[in-house]
């Protein structure tokens, strides 16, 4: 059975937010909230008619509006104007309080049963949605992790082939050193005894 929505709003950078949600948590999770908004005064719930009936039509959505107006929300508004947002920075206003129970504002949304009905169902659709592109996106970035992981595991055992190859030359050229020490030597051994007889049969045509 689809949850019952709400709507709430709350303010970020140039823009006012407001989205229809099951619950605060929910409202939280979609605005991308580090914190809980509500706890700290810089989020509320609204029965603003106007507010409520924007939400309602796209639940789940976040709908924005420049700072410090009171135009209509919408997904792609237009960016404040420079004197709005000078007069929104000297003069914060706080967030009203949660409007009492016993107390209605002429301005609050009448519940429709139907529309209620209509924007549960739209908001699960939605979140059907999200937890879809999510899944999605984890998909996507696991094949990423994967293919960078392959190429990490491809480059390493090329770099432990070519360190074991260069590793196998060294080893080789070192033994073809060792031979090429020896017969240096053994060089060295017959040039001497060569030598020595050369250097007396010389001495002796001088006699």
């Amino acid at each position: 059975m689809p949850r019952k929505l709400k709507t709430f709003v709350t303010t970020s950078g140039f823009y006012d937010l407001a989205v229809a949600a099951p619950s605060m948590k929910a409202a939280l999770e979609i605005w991308g909230a580090r914190g809980n908004l509500f706890q700290q005064g810089f989020a509320k719930q609204t029965d603003d008619a106007d507010i409520v009936k924007a939400t309602m039509a796209k639940p789940g959505v976040i709908l924005r509006r420049a700072v410090g107006t009171k135009g209509a929300f919408s997904e792609n508004p237009d960016l404040p104007k420079l004197s709005v947002l000078q007069k929104a920075i000297k003069h914060p206003q706080p967030p009203a309080p949660a409007p009492k129970k016993k107390a209605k504002a002429q301005t609050q949304a009448k519940p429709d049963p139907a529309a209620t009905r209509k924007a549960a169902q739209l908001y699960d659709l939605a979140q059907k949605r999200r937890e879809r592109e999510e899944a999605r996106a984890a998909a996507v970035e696991q094949r990423e992790q994967d293919r960078r992981d392959r190429a990490i595991e491809k480059a390493r055992n090329a770099l432990d082939e070519a360190r074991a190859a260069h590793n196998e030359r060294v080893a080789s050229i070192a033994k073809e050193r060792e031979a090429l020490d020896r017969l240096a030597a053994k060089e060295e051994e017959r040039w001497d005894v060569e030598k020595e007889r050369l250097e007396a049969a010389l001495a002796r045509a001088r006699e």
